[in-house]
């Protein structure tokens, strides 16, 4: 009996995704449990399992296929791979050997390289060999293809007439042309919106980090014996971005249509740059986690957005988010907001400046903090304090334990 494989419930709100890779091939043993399918939606990238132990017939939803939740990705059927596989070969025999050979040539894969010199110089794909993986069509197979027959076919040179005018994409053949993963297209969708809904303003403020290295470096060992994880300065800039967000209400709320929704409690966002994209996990409840808990709860969504392992879950809600750009270097910046937030606060690279200090000129680690907010909901004044207690906070960071 046939088993289907189906594109599980993907979240809320999400009702598309786009079949990424295939893990398994026809013809393949499955065992219940096995991954068998990469799904891409615009915020996560999940994998879809057995539900029961055969052979895989049938893949129906091809690699870049748009697909629904419930539509059907395949079959798992009854055996074992070694038995299918000898009877996949021979249901082709009876065909005409012409037949057969013409099969894959008609349904091989092309390459976008591949496909723009083939329609640039008319040459049909579906009757190319192709010699990739898998069967693909590449470009040096088109090119083949261009030159063997230059003397036979007629056709040939009235196309070649069309690339001439073509102007910017005279180097077609030396670019690759690749479809943006839905990840990507939500991330610029997102990041357009805001800049399309919000009055987007960004104030800058910077922050002497001497005493918060100081402390670090005093207690990071005794704190990762006694916690088992490194004490970074993230969690320094989560609980003094908390002081700062109680003070000021309105850098923690959002605009719903014509009503202005404070929140009354502290979903942080953390920004995580991953090979997909930027992800924005979120740290639940940050107001009522330690130093430790919110180390250790960075470092987990940190590890999962690498591994592409984040939920839904992981990335829903999120009241105010952080972004660390310094840790790629980036001394100063004008972060976008993360819709539908009114803040987010961007740090950038510590870095040895000459600043005067008590009529003095000294070398101190300082450190660029910019905050982008929504003008609609948050005032000049609101923006300029809250950088302010933040700074105040990282300087002191006495202050955050006594909340003042």
């Amino acid at each position: 009996m046939a088993t289907e494989i189906k594109v599980p419930t993907l979240g809320e709100s999400v009702t598309e995704a786009t079949v990424a890779r295939w893990l398994k091939k026809v013809g393949d043993a499955i065992n219940v449990d096995d991954a068998l399918v990469e799904l891409e939606t615009d915020k996560v990238t999940l994998e879809v399992n057995a539900q029961a132990a055969g052979v895989l017939t049938e893949i129906v939803a091809e690699e870049g296929a748009n697909v629904d939740v419930g539509a059907l990705l395949g079959t798992i059927g009854e055996g074992s791979g070694a038995a299918v596989a000898p009877a996949a070969k021979a249901s082709p025999a009876p065909a005409a050997p012409a037949a057969a050979a013409a099969a894959p040539a008609a349904t091989a894969p092309v390459m976008p390289a591949a496909a723009k010199i083939a329609a640039d110089n008319g040459v049909d794909t579906g009757a190319i060999a192709g010699t990739g993986k898998d069967g693909r069509v590449t470009k040096g197979d088109v090119l083949a293809a261009i030159e063997t027959p230059k003397a036979a076919p007629a056709p040939a040179p009235a196309p070649k007439a069309a690339p001439a005018p073509s102007g910017p994409r005279a180097k077609a053949d030396l670019e690759e042309r690749v479809r943006m993963t839905r990840l990507r297209q939500r991330i610029a969708e997102r990041l357009k919106e805001a800049q399309n809904t919000a009055a987007m303003l960004t104030t800058f403020n910077e922050v002497d980090m001497t005493n918060v290295i100081a402390m670090r470096n005093q207690l990071k060992d005794a704190f990762e014996k006694k916690h088992g994880v490194k004490l970074g300065f993230m969690s320094f800039f989560v609980k003094a971005c908390l002081v700062a967000l109680k003070e000021l209400p309105a850098v923690n709320a959002e605009i719903d249509g014509t009503d202005l929704v404070y929140k009354n409690y502290y979903d942080i966002g953390v920004a995580v740059g991953t090979p997909q994209g930027l992800v924005v996990p979120v740290v639940r409840d940050a107001d009522k986690l330690s130093f430790a808990g919110v180390e250790k709860t960075i470092g987990e969504l940190g590890k999962k957005a690498r591994d592409g392992k984040l939920s839904m879950e992981d990335l829903s809600g999120g009241t105010f988010t952080i972004s660390n750009g310094g840790v790629y270097g980036s001394l100063m910046s004008t972060p976008i907001l993360n819709t539908p937030q009114s803040g987010i606060l961007g740090m950038h690279k510590t870095m040895d400046r000459a600043v005067v200090v008590n009529g003095k000129v000294e070398v101190r680690p300082m450190m660029y903090l910019a905050l982008s907010y929504d003008h609609r909901i948050i005032d000049g004044r609101e923006a300029v304090t809250f950088l302010v207690r933040v700074k105040e906070c990282i300087e002191n960071p006495e202050r955050i334990l006594l909340d003042v």
